[in-house]
């Protein structure tokens, strides 16, 4: 199931209720690069939506769940939500609700506060053409019982890995890796929990590039 969104359709225009927000629609602040830098915490799902114009909604997985209460037996959806534009940018979220639609919804609005910033490069000894369609360095992401290892691959690999990790590789705007995974990978909200934390982890470590910056 596919969706893309440019601006999310609203019942009534986007009121900003934080600072950054109204920096913002101010026209202030026109990146999330610059979010990112400042270490500021997105709150509003609408602050992506409009940096983000071109982005895309994939969602992983809708699952009923259980939850025993007082009055017996209370039944959710819950479902897992990938949201990026291709180029750089990432978020996972999940949602529960009484409705399949409501809880995407929620997963979709998690993810866009979750949205963060891979970085991309040609890190495969088998290519050195120096673009940005892989990853720079090897990365390992684990979320429960799950661990997923992202290695660099060389220019016209493609993705090898499992269709969960495809949709979010490819939603980062990565196109060429291997993937290895280990532990639980058939739970898929762990296992897409491990990719996500992979991608992320591409900023945690300084490269020469960022020495001049």
């Amino acid at each position: 199931m596919s969706r893309e969104r440019g601006q999310r359709e609203r019942e009534t225009e986007w009121i900003p209720k934080t600072r950054l927000g109204k920096m913002i629609q101010e026209g202030r602040i026109n990146s999330l690069e610059e979010i990112f830098m400042e270490g500021v915490k997105i709150r509003e799902p609408e602050i992506v939506d409009a940096l983000l114009p071109d982005l895309q909604e994939e969602v992983i997985n809708v699952n009923l769940v259980q939850k025993q209460t007082d009055a017996g037996e209370k039944s959710r959806f819950k479902a897992i939500v990938a949201v990026g534009n291709r180029d750089g940018y990432i978020g996972l979220g999940s949602g529960k609700a009484n409705q399949v639609r409501t809880a995407i919804e929620k997963a979709a609005a998690e993810a866009r506060l979750n949205i963060t910033m891979v970085r991309r490069g040609c890190g495969s000894w088998e290519c050195g053409c120096g673009k940005a369609h892989s990853l720079p360095f090897q990365v390992t992401g684990k979320c429960g019982g799950v661990k997923v290892v992202l290695v660099p691959g060389p220019r016209g690999l493609g993705l090898v890995a499992g269709e969960v990790a495809k949709v979010i590789i490819s939603l980062a705007g990565v196109k060429d890796c291997w993937t290895r995974s280990f532990g639980a990978t058939r739970t898929i909200p762990s296992f897409a929990c491990a990719v996500f934390d992979s991608l992320r982890k591409t900023y945690r470590l300084v490269t020469p590039q960022d020495w001049v910056r």
